[in-house]
Order: C-alpha cells, then structure tokens, then sequence
C-alpha cells in the first residue's frame, strides 16, 4: 500500500465526531465522515508504519446502523446533516456512544444520565448563515451551503430540511435579486466581489424573521426594492427586521464594519423556560431554541439548591443560564467576553424583572481576579475550545464545592476534566443534550464535586 492507493475496508469503529478507523493491511487507518459498519472504497493520504488516512470517496456497503432515507433533496452534496441515513433513535445511541468512550476515565455508569433528544429533529435552527459563491468555476450565483469537502464551492440550497420553509423561500427572493442585478460574490482567495453571505433567524415561540444581507462596499445597489420583495413573500412567520450589513474583512466570517437598518426593527423576543431574551443580529444564542430548554433544565438541576448563594456563569454569553438561577439564588454574576452579549444580558436580565444579576465584560482569565464578590457555586459554558488553560488555575483557586461545566465540544471538556480531577475534583453527575440532530454534534454537561467533601 503506498499514498494516493485506492483501498477498500470496512468501518469498526468511530469515534467523536465522525472519525472512523479501518483496518487495511495491519493499519488502522482514519477516515472522516463514515459510520461503523460501512463498507467504503477510500483513497490513501497518509501512510506511516502502523497507520495512516484515507480520504472517503465511496460509501460500498451501508451500516447496520443506517435505517433512514434521507429526505433532503442536498444530502451527499451539501456538506451539513450527515446523519440523514441514521434514524434519530440510532443517532442519539451513536452520539451516546461515543460522549461515553470520551470520558471514560471520569464517569462510571451509575453517574452517567443518559443522552436526551431534541423536541425537534427537524426545522430545528434558529439561525442559518448561508453563503454567495458558485457551484462550478466561474459558473451562475449560488447561494446556499458549501459542498462537502470543499472550501470554495457552493451548494444552490432551495430545500434544506433543518430549518422553517421560511428560510427557503426567503433565500430563493435573495438570490434571484441579485442574480437579476448581476451582483459579483467575494472571492475569500482574491478579496474582490460584492454579495458575501445571507443570514436568517427566527423566533421559535412567534416566527418572527431578521433577514441579514452581509455584502462588501466594492459595489453599490439599491437594496430597496429587494426589501418590497421580501415583504411580499408568502411565509409560515413574518418579517420583523431586514438589514444590510457592510464587511470588507479579509477573513470568511460574519462581522459588521457597519449596519444599516433596511425595513422594520433589528430584533426580536424568544422565550425560554417562562423568560423573555431580545436576539439581535448578532447576539449569541443557543441555535436551537426548544433543544435549549432542555438543556437548561438539565443544567438547572444539577446545580441543585441555590437559596442564598453567589452563583458566577462564565462565558455567560447573552446571561440565558444567569437568569434560569437568578430567581432562586442570593445573586449571579456573569462573565463574556463580547461586549454587545454583556450589553443584550443586561437588557434581558431588565425584561425579566431580575435585579440580583451582575453582567461583566471581559476575558474571563483577566476579568475574575478583580470580582469583589465571592462564588458559592460556578457553572461553566465557555466556547468550543473550551477553558483557557490558565482561567482553568484562577477558577479551581476559588475552591468552590461543585461546579456544572456545559460543553458544546466533548473533546474540550474531556481536556478539561482531566486538569479539574488533577485539582481535586471527580464527576459525580453527567450527561448529553443533543441540541443537533442530523449532524455529529452534541453538549453534554457534568457536574464536578471536590473529592474531599
């Protein structure tokens, strides 16, 4: 066997995400994106003595596992929901599976919760950014997801199934606008283009949509009978708020240099567990917004009685957590390094009536050193990378008795475990929320106890 060889093999395990090992000739080697059990045809990447890569080109023979047809027009192409052909029953067994393996070292069956599912297995997304390009080389404007495996072309997206219909209807108006206008997409390699991405949200409880066209200021065009269309459509929700937002950074990420508001207001509320939270274009909020309630159910009792405690959420983001345990606990304080999430945090905590919340704006590695007060408990929900490693130090040094840790990323909480149990800490409760079906993602969250009590 030697590089670019094509080989076939079958698929006996996986691992979190979706890396799966094959034996070919005495190695085992690793390939993305498959599920145990298949039989694939993949080509070599990679070679070393006891081991290598292959890249999957061909599913031969489909796993047990594999008891659903997929019902997007996109699957195979687009490179989202990858768990089409898995029922949902097997993808939460599968998810299970491998969250369990991951944090082996730190959690016995008695202490392991279970996995749940989301209320929702479809249409589920709150917010969709989707993407200007083209299918083929300099063929028409695409808008839509990148394909699979690649990293310049798109996938014209009319049907996607993880989301209201709202989004496909809208997104079919945007593209043939700027079709007819004969607008340019920014090319990420040559920096030039005008159209760069579409963004959609959507209130789960009212069906309110924000519509966000993110463009360079390499072109001009009159965004205002764009906006006509748009009111005109024919949707499940109703169109709150359309804006333009202008950004001429070089990286492909969603940011505003500026915005401008095209048509109504740049906002709307979802609700969660009984408390309001105002969603902005960019505030940060969980992408499922039914799944998030379960989330937070769990989360909430596994922090357990909270009368007349000093609570820190850090990483708070737009203080959701902060404000499920502000009405039972003496006082919250939160934790975020994005200043318009501190902002929306804040203005959330007032819309709910809940004056024990304080909201700080900072790096949590930098900001903990100068709070006065002084935390009973500590939940954590910091982003996918998980804890800075030298946060991790300022946060044992508290010495608080337990702490929730949520992670959207098992990978970094099983890194993190391992620094807590060299502290002191074991895990006396765990769990996963599956907060992403059809995909390879799942939260799971722990609650950490000082062995010594």
């Amino acid at each position: 066997m030697k590089k670019k060889d094509i080989v076939e093999g079958r698929v006996n395990h996986v691992s979190f995400p979706h890396k799966g090992n094959v034996c070919i000739e005495d190695r085992n080697m690793t390939v993305k994106g498959c599920v145990e059990g298949q039989l694939i045809k993949g080509q070599v990447t990679k070679l070393r003595k006891s081991g290598g890569a292959l890249r999957l080109l061909e599913v031969l023979e489909p796993s047990s596992l594999e008891d659903a047809v997929p019902s997007c027009p996109h699957f195979g192409l687009c490179g989202g929901c990858f768990y089409q052909t898995v029922s949902y029953e097997n993808q939460l067994k599968i998810k299970e599976k491998q969250v369990r393996e991951l944090y082996e070292n730190y959690v016995d069956d008695h202490i392991w919760e279970g996995i749940k599912g989301s209320p929702k297995s479809w249409e589920y997304r709150n917010k969709m950014e989707f993407s200007f390009g083209d299918e083929i080389k300099d063929g028409p404007l695409a808008l839509g997801m990148h394909k699979k495996n690649s990293f310049h072309d798109i996938v014209n997206v009319t049907s996607c199934k993880i989301v209201n219909d709202d989004y496909n209807v809208i997104l079919q108006e945007v593209l043939a606008y700027f079709t007819e206008k004969k607008c340019s997409f920014y090319k990420k390699m040559q920096h030039t283009g005008y159209v760069r991405h579409l963004v959609i949200r959507r209130g789960e409880c009212s069906g309110d949509l924000l519509v966000n066209l993110v463009t360079t200021t390499q072109e001009t065009v009159d965004m205002m009978p764009l906006v006509e269309r748009l009111c005109g459509l024919k949707l499940n929700g109703q169109i709150v708020g359309i804006l333009h937002t202008l950004n001429d950074s070089l990286s492909d990420v969603v940011q505003a240099d500026s915005m401008n508001l095209l048509y109504g207001q740049d906002y709307f509320y979802e609700e969660i567990l009984g408390l309001k939270f105002k969603v902005s274009p960019f505030s940060f909020f969980q992408t499922n917004s039914l799944g998030a309630e379960v989330l937070y159910e769990v989360a909430r009792d596994f922090v357990g009685e909270t009368k007349d405690k000093v609570i820190f959420d850090l990483y708070s983001g737009t203080g959701t957590i902060a404000q499920m345990l502000a009405p039972v606990a003496k006082k919250v304080v939160g934790v975020e390094i994005v200043e318009e999430a501190v902002e929306a945090a804040k203005e959330n905590a007032k819309l709910n009536g809940l004056n024990n919340c304080e909201f700080i704006a900072g790096d949590v590695l930098k900001v903990v050193d100068d709070i006065k007060d002084k935390p009973d408990f500590i939940v954590l929900d910091p982003p996918r990378d998980g804890i800075h490693p030298k946060a991790i130090g300022k946060i044992i040094d508290f010495g608080v008795e337990k702490m929730v840790y949520i992670s959207c990323k098992p990978t970094s909480l099983a890194r993190d475990l391992e620094v807590f149990e060299e502290a002191g800490y074991k895990v006396v409760r765990a769990g996963a929320v599956d907060l992403f079906p059809q995909t390879p993602h799942v939260e799971t969250i722990v609650l950490i106890q000082r062995a010594d009590t």
